[in-house]
């Protein structure tokens, strides 16, 4: 089971070059993919679909590519030393004819400094950053899965939690049967100061039973708890299943809430619902 939240980052130089990727990934309905290229590296755009294709299935996920001229050889100090050289001996001819020319000014040395000819962008590096996709798109998709392994740990939880409320839920509705069943007789007997016809008692107590049973919502409950703890070890992308399943937690929660009559078992049907609403927020980073 994988997460569709994640991030992954790499960086690379070439001489005069550096440049840096950046994919991240949130939850989404479907796969959304957003892919920012600086200019003249838009060839790489197919090679990063290529990538994902079959690796992540949803999310929606931003990549950024972004590159810097690391080539300061216009700027630095020995360049400085050299421009101030320049200026000493362009005044010097100056004056040598007869010319005066106005003091040169800190201000003119940096303007100078930072006009000097700089090194255009060498587009080869597009290729090497081009070929750090598929280790960048492995990565991310091992970080979705790290996070994958911490939400089926906490879905666990919440399944052992829900698990344990449908067994006290199943021994709580056993008894409550017992004392419905009880209860009705003595309103009956109460009713008519005699010993009531105990065929048609029995009738009724069994329609009763019926109307009140929560034997089926538990039993789907347990079997849902199962079919969702399979889904935790799944490879592939099981995200949309665990929405149906929490569909199906919450409708049987509802049912079993609204055919209590008891406030033991209202209580548990409560505490199931925490649980679910959990169990929903969890599911929705699930691929």
């Amino acid at each position: 089971m994988q997460s569709m939240t994640g991030f992954a980052r790499m960086s690379g130089e070439l001489p005069g070059m550096g440049w840096a990727w950046e994919v991240r990934s949130v939850n989404a309905r479907n796969l959304d993919l957003r892919i920012r290229l600086p200019e003249g590296a838009d060839r790489l755009d197919p090679l990063l679909r290529a990538a994902m294709k079959g690796t992540i299935h949803r999310g929606s996920v931003s990549v950024g590519l972004r590159y810097t001229v690391l080539d300061t050889a216009g700027t630095g100090p020995s360049a400085t030393s050299h421009i101030l050289n320049e200026l000493a001996r362009v005044e010097a001819e100056a004056l040598e004819q007869g010319l005066t020319l106005l003091p040169s000014t800190a201000a003119d040395v940096l303007t100078l400094s930072l006009s000097g000819d700089r090194k255009k962008p060498d587009f080869k590096w597009i290729d090497e950053a081009g070929g750090q996709i598929p280790t960048l798109i492995s990565a991310l998709a091992e970080a979705r899965a790290a996070e994958g392994v911490e939400l089926a740990r906490m879905l666990g939880d919440s399944l052992t939690q829900l698990s344990d409320l449908v067994s006290e839920a199943a021994e709580i509705a056993i008894a409550r049967a017992e004392r419905m069943a009880d209860g009705l007789r003595q309103r009956v007997a109460d009713l008519l100061q005699s010993p009531p016809d105990e065929g048609r008692l029995e009738q009724e107590i069994a329609i009763l039973a019926v109307k009140a049973d929560v034997t089926e919502e538990l039993d789907r409950l347990a079997a849902h708890v199962i079919a969702a703890r399979a889904l935790l070890s799944e490879k592939q992308p099981v995200g949309r299943k665990f929405d149906f399943l929490m569909q199906e937690f919450n409708r049987e929660a509802n049912t079993l809430a609204s055919k209590s009559q008891d406030t033991d078992l209202t209580r548990i049907a409560l505490a199931m619902k925490v649980v679910i609403d959990q169990m929903r927020e969890q599911v929705q980073n699930v691929e």
